[in-house]
Order: C-alpha cells, then sequence, then structure tokens
C-alpha cells in the first residue's frame, strides 16, 4: 500500500500525519443507487462487503458512541451498548452524529472526527488483512490494516453486527 500525504478530509489528513500506510479508493457515488452508501462502496470497488466497514453514531445512555460494522450485515445496538458498558443504545439524530464527526452521514469516517467519541469495530475486521471505510466523503474510502484503524482511534473491538 501507499502512504498518501495529508491532504483532502480529516480522515485522511489524520492517516498522513501518523504515517499509517494506507490507500485511497474512489468510486463513482451515484445519489440514485437503491443501494447503502457502504454497499453501493463494495460493489463499486469490486470489493468483499464483509472488508468494507459502516460508521455509525449511536446514543448509548445519553452519550455517542461510534460503531464500526462491515456493510454486509446491521449493527446490534444491544451488542453495542454492551461493549461499551451501557444499558440502550439507540441509532443517533443525523444532526448530532454530523455535528460531532464533522461529516455528513454516508461519508462518516471513524478517522479525523471533530470530536473524539468512543469507537468499537466489530471483531470480524481482524480476519481480514486490509479493511475499508470511509475516507470522510461519499465515494472515497481508505484501505488499511485493521489494527492500524484500531490503533488511530483508541477503538476497542466486539462482536457487534449481525447478517
Amino acid at each position: 500500500m501507499s502512504r498518501n500525504r495529508p491532504a483532502g478530509t480529516p480522515a485522511l489528513r489524520a492517516l498522513g500525519a501518523a504515517e499509517v500506510a494506507h490507500t485511497v479508493r474512489e468510486y463513482a457515488h451515484d445519489p440514485r443507487s437503491e443501494l447503502s452508501y457502504g454497499l453501493e462502496a463494495a460493489h463499486a470497488l469490486g470489493v468483499d462487503p464483509a472488508r468494507v466497514l459502516k460508521t455509525l453514531v449511536a446514543d448509548v445512555d445519553g452519550r455517542l458512541v461510534v460503531a464500526v460494522v462491515p456493510v454486509s450485515g446491521e449493527l446490534d445496538l444491544k451488542a453495542l451498548a454492551a461493549a461499551v458498558g451501557g444499558k440502550r443504545a439507540v441509532m443517533a439524530d443525523k444532526a448530532a452524529a454530523e455535528r460531532a464527526t464533522g461529516y455528513v452521514v454516508g461519508g462518516i469516517s471513524p478517522l479525523g472526527q471533530r470530536q473524539r467519541l468512543p469507537v468499537v469495530v466489530d471483531s470480524t475486521a481482524l480476519d481480514h488483512a486490509t479493511v475499508l471505510v470511509s475516507a470522510g466523503r461519499r465515494g472515497v474510502d481508505v484501505e488499511l490494516a485493521p489494527a492500524d484503524l484500531l490503533a488511530l482511534t483508541g477503538a476497542s473491538t466486539a462482536r457487534l453486527g449481525r447478517p
């Protein structure tokens, strides 16, 4: 993988500043697509959806938490709450998620967020040599090693996804 210089989105600048090996993967986002943002990315890039991770923001007992799960499944909110020692999780309000992360829905990256939120990555990410996450803009993903994703976000891992 190449090392890209800090440029572009906050996520790409964070990767560059940390000198983490990564590859920027761009595709033409189609706003008319009936696929979810993540499945659209997997399809457009020709990547197994289990390796493409979506970044979701949830409210767990009144605090925002980031969940990173494969686009091939869904987030188990009970599992997320348990992973962060909470009782109840619901999906965060779109505006609150965008304010906290600095990204728009469909382009939220776990990297370079405006506020440092707790991050939990689905443990299946560790099954792959590399994974793809949003680079902070629709139509741009970044491929990196799961260990680097965990290190840069300070994430913990847990089984969060369900098929």
